[in-house]
């Protein structure tokens, strides 16, 4: 019931997401056209940005709350990370559009106007998007949802940004320097398509079964050591990260004598603390006699016994 709770609330988190986004967007397009700075403008594209992937990541989280079925027996959990690639794609498309619109800045010139008001209303977007971007990172993290926490970095860097635009805008404007907008715009699109590389490059990693964290295995292996009483040995203990979901699987090594009840109430066991411990878990164990068990040195968890 309580992972049926988590998922409605993560979808009802990501359709605010897109309603935010929203609000952002006309916010730091009307602090462009008040003003005329290409800068501005190339903050508001970056927001148009963010519309796109808050709807996709509510699509993609709608998707990876769906149940195993008969296509996808393991579930649709990765469509998250997809989420997340995309993303990295729609960077690095703002990326160059920011660079297109500085060019044509510094050939045919630009004049601020009204530019007190265009970085108030600048300013009012990015305190609103500060704030729901540790939302977003602060909630996916404890949901284990990464394209909230994807969307949430993603804020986060829009709002350094933000903060770099328009102390940019105003040395601009005080100093009568108007040439230096449109170079603050290259360098705000140069650094949105590193921050769309790293998110490409890290959901990437996502997408190829990367383990979980050290310190997340190595709490599974305590776990298995104080929940395996009756077993040999585990080994070949591997992991791979899918979305919400971890997938846990292990070899079990028990006596040869041992009766099959025995052996499965050993699992049940071990299967139930490490759900418990770790959540969002889903454990695979594989039983074997003891003539297959592994020396220590390979990384094989001696256990109790019997």
């Amino acid at each position: 019931m309580s992972a049926i709770l988590d998922s409605l609330t993560v979808k009802r988190l990501a359709a605010v997401n897109i309603a935010v986004a929203l609000v952002v967007i006309v916010i730091k397009y009307v602090a462009y056209l008040v003003s005329g700075s290409v800068a501005l403008y190339s903050d508001a594209l970056e927001s148009v940005v963010n519309v796109m992937t808050a709807v996709t990541t509510f699509a993609a989280i709608r998707l990876s709350a769906k149940p195993p079925d008969s296509d996808h027996p393991f579930g649709h959990h990765k469509a998250e990370f997809l989420a997340a690639m995309f993303e990295g794609a729609m960077i690095a498309v703002a990326a160059v559009l920011i660079l297109l619109k500085a060019r044509s800045a510094l050939i045919e010139g630009v004049k601020l106007e009204h530019s007190t008001l265009g970085i108030v209303f600048n300013i009012v977007a990015s305190i609103l998007n500060g704030a729901w971007a540790w939302l977003l990172i602060n909630r996916g993290r404890s949901w284990r949802s990464p394209a909230l926490v994807a969307d949430g970095k993603h804020l986060y860097t829009d709002v350094i940004t933000s903060v770099g635009v328009v102390i940019g805008v105003a040395f601009a404007v005080l100093t009568g320097w108007h040439i230096l907008d449109p170079l603050i715009a290259a360098v705000v699109a140069l650094n949105i398509l590193w921050m769309g590389y790293r998110l490409a490059v890290q959901s990437m990693s996502h997408l190829l079964d990367e383990a979980a964290s050290p310190e997340i295995e190595s709490n599974i292996r305590k776990v298995i050591e104080a929940n395996g009483s009756g077993a040999l040995e585990a080994h070949d203990i591997r992991t791979r990260q899918a979305g919400r979901a971890l997938f846990i699987e292990f070899h079990l090594i028990v006596p040869g004598s041992m009766t099959v009840d025995d052996a499965h109430a050993i699992c049940d066991r071990l299967e139930n603390a490490i759900e418990t411990a770790i959540e969002g878990s889903e454990v695979v164990i594989h039983v074997e006699p003891e003539n297959k068990a592994k020396p220590e040195a390979t990384g094989a968890l001696p256990l109790e016994g019997n």
